[in-house]
């Protein structure tokens, strides 16, 4: 029993993983938002693509101003021209591959030769009016250098980088250059723990890791500099916040959450103490970053991608994250949007400290020093005559040391995410300020995924909507780097195989006043002839947009001029397919007949519906009217597509094929009415053949036509449940042979007789194969089907046998041949549609059209020939079996 049970175990497994990860996405989330237009890569308009002979294009410096776009790649380091990244005239190379001798060593260390290996850039910053600073990993042992900007070569020798670069391609790491000092995050060293440092001036400054570690196994995303002593009424210090994900030191109920996002900062004027955390930081502090979806407690928990951006008052200044999750085999994602004033009032509250007994991490309680351990230096200190961080107490730098983490949580705006995503990792993010014709500035987000998409969304008041998703490459592959030009107007995506350039938007893309308004595209308008882009209209006058609503500013007409129009004239009993092809993702198809609402789309009404069209099913005299498809979106109607259909009565119906079925359990052929006039149906269908209909036949009325489709539907399912139990009789006849003959129980043994050879019959039963006459054929008497009995072949019959092998026993006979079936009357379905139907639809009963095809009246069922070939192997593998002498007559 337990050998059987086991293979059980990963099936439970799996069903209770599914229903924890459907548990929080059972209902319908209004925050897994919808892209309004998806557009293919063959699609994109004002794509440009560059790509040199190296890979990994994941670090972008954009000089706006000068023109210049900087590419950091594996092996190399280029400057392309914004104006054209694809011209191949203005783009320059400098090649930096690490030396044969340096992969040598790198293999011998035991890493992958096809990726770690190499020189991935992983820093490229601007230095100084001249110069730029480049850091590569060099193969697992990294290197930095100065590069001369204006003619676009490394003019220095080469700098250890061991403490500037980590040495893993595949560690996070992010870095800045403000002021002269460069401030970077990463897991430096092989064995060394993740850091945060200042790396130039020296010397250098860095995280503490005793007796608590400030940063346990972090994964960095990013960094921001954000200039709080701007106009600021304390004197307050400038910032630089950092962002990770790093192992859980808070008990949490979720046990399945190891992992927590965080953000950290540090005072740009800390320079440690002066015997107490010398080198060391004294103004770090860190705190949590909530993303969750509050109604049903679901936590994202691993940060992707952040993009800050600034405002002139530092305290409307706002970030965005991207967030996932950490199992690797289920993908969802979410954009919050956090306040760098929500921020820093969580790092003036109260500390955590661990328990050493219970190494608990909770909420501290006890007397905090003064002036506050990890608070920058400000004019209040000053005036206590602390004018830097050598000269804090070390009381305060002793209580820093131990209490790096701070009790309150930075929760989202609306304490909900801005975005919600199944089944998509998104991977970076970047954001665009807008202004519109409202005088509001939007945030315009570009988010880029794991599988080479960018969904182009607009913040509307703390809601979301994408306004289209962009296919960048056939090939899937994840966007590394995401960086906006607003001079050229440009977004510029790094990636594995190259730099993509796209507009930041594509106003022409929308064809009507509609279509540019349901859009809510800050960028675009509609000046009353086409959709234009704001910034390049000088008078803004007669320009409509309605970026909060999107449904208001185009005339009262329906859209009638860019609508299709077309004639439909078919004759009764067929289907008609009236296309509706919506271009909105979030738009519904709505129909009228004569000005009516069409009611009802079943097949008893004689329609279906689909995305991109009506399926009119075995037209009727009374079908005929003015159909008309509305896109209903935003709660506005744009008509779509209109047709004239006429239902011609005077043409008879073409002769459907006529196919037959039987079953060996009852012997009785299913055959549906014929057309009218109508007939009942004989008590023995098989004797008495439905006799054909009068011609020309009179129209069928709409009662008796439904009530025979509805018996043709039960037919067909009782004829699935007789076959499928006929399927499961001989799977266990089969078996239960297979399992006698393998024991050989009691030196006896059994014998399956097909109807391809003669040989000595000592079986207790008989498999043979008989015809089934499909289609109408019939086998002629001295036809030996298989190739060697005077039984046709076909279906499956058992014969009774003897309990003892006779060789003087004649074999039983096998049974006749069935009858010819009747034909099915001319005006009836074939397999429930007309014979008029087109052979492929395609999005039907919802996004998804029935792939319908004719069946050749002269061909045999697909069905019956699988089944005939796959029973005909099974025999001729018994054939050559070792049998037993005699059956087990207990077990017959």
């Amino acid at each position: 029993m337990a050998r059987h049970a086991s293979p059980l175990c990963p099936l439970l497994f799996l069903a209770c993983a599914t229903a924890l990860w459907g548990f929080p996405f059972r209902p319908t989330l209004d925050l897994d938002v919808t892209p309004r237009i998806t557009v293919l890569s063959n699609g994109l308009l004002g794509c440009r693509r560059f790509s040199g002979e190296a890979l990994n294009y994941s670090s972008l410096l954009l000089e706006d101003t000068a023109g210049v776009l900087y590419v950091g790649a594996r092996g190399a380091v280029f400057a392309l021209d914004t104006s054209d990244i694809a011209a191949p005239g203005n783009n320059l190379t400098i090649e930096w591959e690490a030396s044969a001798d340096q992969k040598r060593q790198c293999l011998n260390k035991g890493k992958d030769n096809q990726t770690q290996c190499y020189n991935h850039i992983r820093f490229l910053q601007r230095y100084n009016e001249t110069h730029l600073y480049v850091c590569g990993t060099h193969a697992f042992r990294p290197l930095c250098a100065y590069i001369d900007a204006e003619h676009f070569r490394i003019s220095s020798a080469f700098e250890e980088g061991r403490e500037k670069c980590p040495y893993d391609p595949a560690k996070g790491y992010t870095g800045l250059l403000v002021d002269g000092e460069m401030y970077t995050a990463s897991q430096y060293e092989f064995r060394s723990t993740p850091d945060i440092r200042r790396n130039l001036p020296y010397p250098i400054m860095k995280t503490e890791e005793a007796p608590i570690r400030w940063l346990l196994e972090a994964d960095f995303v990013g960094s921001a500099l954000v200039r709080e002593s701007v106009n600021s009424s304390t004197g307050d210090d400038d910032k630089i916040y950092f962002f990770f994900t790093e192992r859980n030191q808070e008990s949490t109920p979720y046990f399945s959450q190891t992992k927590v996002a965080r953000v950290a900062r540090i005072c740009k004027g800390d320079w440690g103490g002066q015997r107490t955390l010398q080198r060391k930081w004294t103004s770090f502090l860190k705190a949590r970053l909530v993303c969750s979806v509050p109604e049903y407690d679901f936590h994202l928990n691993v940060l992707r991608s952040v993009f800050v951006v600034e405002d002139q008052i530092q305290q409307k200044t706002v970030f965005y994250g991207v967030f996932g999750l950490e199992w690797k085999n289920v993908k969802a994602s979410a954009v919050c949007q956090y306040s760098i004033a929500d921020v820093q009032k969580a790092f003036e509250g109260s500390y955590v400290e661990s328990e050493h007994s219970t190494q608990n991490w909770a909420e501290y309680t006890g007397k905090v020093p003064d002036p506050r351990p990890g608070s920058c230096i400000t004019n209040q200190l000053r005036a206590k005559g602390l004018n830097s961080s050598f000269d804090l107490p070390d009381d305060v730098l002793n209580f820093a040391r131990r209490h790096p983490l701070v009790f309150q949580q930075v929760r989202p705006r609306e304490e909900r995410p801005l975005l919600f995503k199944r089944s998509v990792d998104y991977t970076k993010i970047t954001v665009h300020r807008v202004a519109a014709l409202d005088g509001r500035l939007y945030h315009v987000l570009f988010i880029g995924t794991d599988e080479g998409w960018l969904h182009r969304a607009v913040d509307i008041e703390g809601e979301v909507h994408i306004i289209e998703e962009l296919q960048l490459y056939e090939e899937p592959q994840p966007v590394d780097a995401l960086v906006i030009s607003q001079l050229q107007r440009s977004i510029y995506v790094g990636s594995p195989s190259g730099v993509l350039q796209l507009p930041l938007s594509t106003c022409h893309r929308y064809t009507s006043c509609f279509d540019c308004i349901l859009a809510r595209d800050p960028f675009c308008a509609w000046d009353g002839a086409r959709c234009v882009e704001i910034a390049s209209v000088a008078d803004r006058s007669n320009l409509t947009q309605d970026i909060l609503n999107g449904n208001t500013g185009c005339d009262s007409n329906t859209g009638e001029d860019a609508a299709v129009h077309g004639t439909r004239s078919v004759m009764e009993g067929d289907d008609v397919l009236l296309q509706c092809e919506l271009q909105s993702n979030l738009a519904s198809p709505w129909w009228t007949l004569d000005g009516r609402e069409l009611q009802g789309y079943g097949l008893d009404s004689g329609y279906r519906i689909g995305t991109d069209g009506l399926l009119i099913i075995r037209a009727r005299a009374g079908q005929s009217g003015r159909y008309r498809c509305f896109a209903v979106e935003n709660r506005v109607q744009v008509l779509v597509g209109s047709y004239t259909v006429r239902i011609r009565p005077d043409l008879p119906p073409p002769t459907p094929p006529r196919v037959a079925m039987t079953t060996t359990t009852t012997k009785k052929r299913l055959a549906a009415p014929s057309s009218p006039p109508a007939l009942p149906p004989t008590s023995d269908p098989t004797e008495q053949p439905l006799p054909s209909p009068p011609s020309p036949p009179a129209p069928l009325p709409p009662g008796p036509e439904f009530q025979t489709f509805r018996n043709m539907e039960t037919m067909y399912i009782s004829l699935v449940v007789i076959l499928g139990g006929l399927c499961l009789v001989l799977t266990v006849v089969l078996l239960y042979v297979a399992f006698c003959v393998q024991g050989q129980s009691r030196g006896r043994k059994y014998s399956l007789q097909g109807s391809r050879t003669e040989r000595k019959r000592s079986s207790h039963m008989e498999l043979k194969t008989v015809s089934s006459h499909c289609n109408g054929k019939r086998e002629e008497p001295g036809h030996r089907g298989g190739g060697g009995e005077d039984t046709p072949d076909g279906l499956l019959q058992i014969v009774p046998g003897e309990g003892q092998a006779s060789p003087n026993k004649d074999p039983p006979m096998a049974a006749p041949p069935l009858p010819q079936p009747p034909p099915l009357p001319s005006s009836e379905y074939v397999n429930g549609l007309s014979a008029t139907l087109p052979s492929v639809l395609r999005k039907m009963n919802g996004n998804s059209y029935v792939l319908l095809r004719q069946a050749d009246p002269e061909t045999t069922s697909p069905l019956y020939h699988s089944f005939t070939d796959e029973l005909n192997k099974i025999l001729e593998k018994r054939k050559h079996n070792q049998l037993v002498t005699k059956p087990d007559e207990s077990s017959v």
